[in-house]
């Protein structure tokens, strides 16, 4: 009977020791492919001029955020005369590298030496500003753009990689996606944690910006509408089409048939409710990713929506103090009616998808006292 109990006990030993190294194994291979150190990415996923570089800026002042505005400006720059769809793949696997703190993928779209201050708008990144990045500003403060453009010496993109692996949130804005369907992969990468917030605005409201800033996006509207040649007097007509079109696909796509990969990961927010109750909106958007509100940030968010007038044309693509409220109605007072009317035609259909009522005079588009908001309700 001994030399049967040596065997067994020789045999079960093997086994002890097999079903340890799978298991060692197993949890090196899940921790590479599962989200490193729980690490959360967000796509604040919008389009030019709906708001999307204050709320960037609410992301990117928090001190568990390390944040990117638009990566994606350096692919349309460098790949320039093609169109929004023949890029979109090359948009997509660049934000994966980027969400992964890998920035050598930059290196394609920039120009030697590479640096982290040759990003585009760097500088609105409080991480790039703060340790390991730049030594100007604590961690735990707010940043001041330009205070960091003028002090944060030229780095390699080595530094900002070291910054982004000591955050708990990767968070890129882009407003240069115009379907769900090309992040499905990002959805679905097991390495990734990430949740899209989707930021509109009214058609209306994009479209007067859209008009005062034409000249600066005129590239990006060629890239909009794949390079075709368009008469001038139509391009914002035409490029407001798309983003429309583009906003009804988006929400569609995440609320009405979501893929089972996209189900408490996609919310969208309204520019105009984040005006009424920034705090409120803020919050849940916060709780959404799994961020808490600081009281530095509350007194930051009031003094950027609460400050006087709508700014300066010069100051159209800065965050700086405004009146918010002011700044979301101002084309109620500044479009002509035949203008609005054109556009309610355009984009009917988001419009009412939404939540935007529609004005049929000119005398009901400039009375401020009448909402044009449908309200929402929570879990909308």
């Amino acid at each position: 009977m001994m030399p049967y109990c040596r065997v067994n006990l020789s045999i079960m030993t093997f086994l002890v020791i097999l079903q340890g190294a799978a298991v060692v194994l197993f949890c090196g291979w899940y921790l590479q492919l599962s989200p490193s150190n729980g690490k959360v990415h967000v796509l604040l996923l919008s389009s030019w001029r709906s708001g999307s570089s204050l709320t960037g800026q609410v992301f990117s002042q928090h001190p568990s955020v390390f944040y990117l505005m638009e990566p994606a400006w350096h692919v349309w720059t460098r790949l320039q005369n093609q169109g929004a769809r023949s890029l979109r793949m090359a948009v997509r696997d660049l934000l994966r590298s980027v969400f992964q703190c890998d920035l050598s993928v930059m290196e394609a779209y920039m120009q030697e030496p590479y640096r982290f201050t040759s990003l585009f708008m760097w500088a609105q990144s409080r991480a790039l500003c703060s340790p390991p990045a730049c030594m100007l500003t604590p961690r735990n403060q707010l940043s001041n753009r330009t205070e960091c453009e003028q002090h944060c010496k030229a780095q390699g993109l080595q530094r900002a990689e070291e910054a982004c692996n000591t955050y708990s949130h990767v968070v890129l804005k882009e407003v240069r996606f115009f379907e769900l369907e090309s992040l499905y992969p990002l959805l679905q990468d097991p390495s990734l944690d990430l949740r899209i917030i989707h930021l509109v605005r009214d058609p209306r409201a994009v479209f007067r910006s859209r008009e005062e800033s034409a000249y600066d996006l005129r590239r990006d509207s060629a890239t909009v509408l794949e390079q075709c040649k368009v008469p001038a007097e139509e391009v914002q007509h035409q490029v407001m089409q798309e983003i429309c079109r583009s906003h009804m696909s988006i929400n569609e796509r995440a609320v009405l048939k979501p893929p089972p990969f996209l189900k408490g990961r996609y919310k969208m927010v309204r520019y105009e409710d984040m005006v009424l109750n920034p705090l409120e909106e803020i919050d849940a958007m916060f709780e959404f990713v799994g961020l808490e509100m600081t009281q530095q940030l509350k007194e930051w968010v009031y003094r950027m929506t609460h400050g006087k007038g709508k700014g300066r044309r010069k100051d159209a693509f800065k965050v700086i103090s405004r009146d918010a409220d002011l700044v979301s109605q101002a084309w109620r007072t500044m479009l002509p009616h035949s203008k609005v009317k054109r556009i309610q035609e355009v984009c009917k259909g988001a419009m009412s998808l939404l939540g935007y009522k529609t004005v049929n005079s000119d005398e009901e588009q400039k009375r401020l006292d009448i909402d044009l908001l449908v309200p929402r309700e929570p879990d909308q």
